[in-house]
């Protein structure tokens, strides 16, 4: 199971660096609403690694699947995270300060502030989309089988 997440969770990761550079080569790094298409980007790698991991096992139970998409998110959120730290920080320092003064914030606040945005946005979807991608892989219970599992 550590061979899915690690592996799918550093693919994520390398495509959100390669768009965010493909972004700053257009010369739209600045446009906070283009990181929408982060979403994507997280959603089909975690649906990718949950159904790889679904496939290979013969008794797929909620909690594993579960753990392959957090765990997936997670690596790939604090990999990106460490990427835009040393970006904001070595490479672009101007970076933060427009991105802090589109927003109309004070520029006290900080780069932190903006790498713990990214970081806490990276898990709230990652959650998120973990939790829906499980419904959809999740085995139901609405068959005759699973009607001895229900209360009565």
């Amino acid at each position: 199971m550590f061979k899915v997440y690690s592996r799918y969770g550093v693919w994520i990761a390398i495509a959100l660096i390669a768009y965010f550079l493909l972004l700053k080569l257009i010369g739209f790094h600045q446009y906070p609403e283009l990181s929408s298409i982060n979403g994507l980007i997280f959603g089909f790698g975690i649906y990718i690694a949950m159904k790889k991991y679904a496939t290979a096992e013969n008794n797929f139970k909620y909690e594993k699947g579960f753990e392959v998409g957090l765990f997936t998110g997670g690596i790939a959120s604090i990999l990106f995270t460490i990427f835009m730290a040393i970006y904001m920080y070595q490479i672009d320092t101007e970076f933060a300060a427009g991105i802090m003064e589109r927003w109309n914030l004070e520029y006290s606040l900080g780069t932190l502030m903006l790498i713990l945005s990214v970081l806490i946005m990276s898990f709230a979807t990652t959650i998120v989309l973990t939790l829906a991608f499980m419904q959809l892989l999740k085995k139901s219970w609405n068959t005759q089988d699973g009607k001895r599992h229900t209360m009565k």
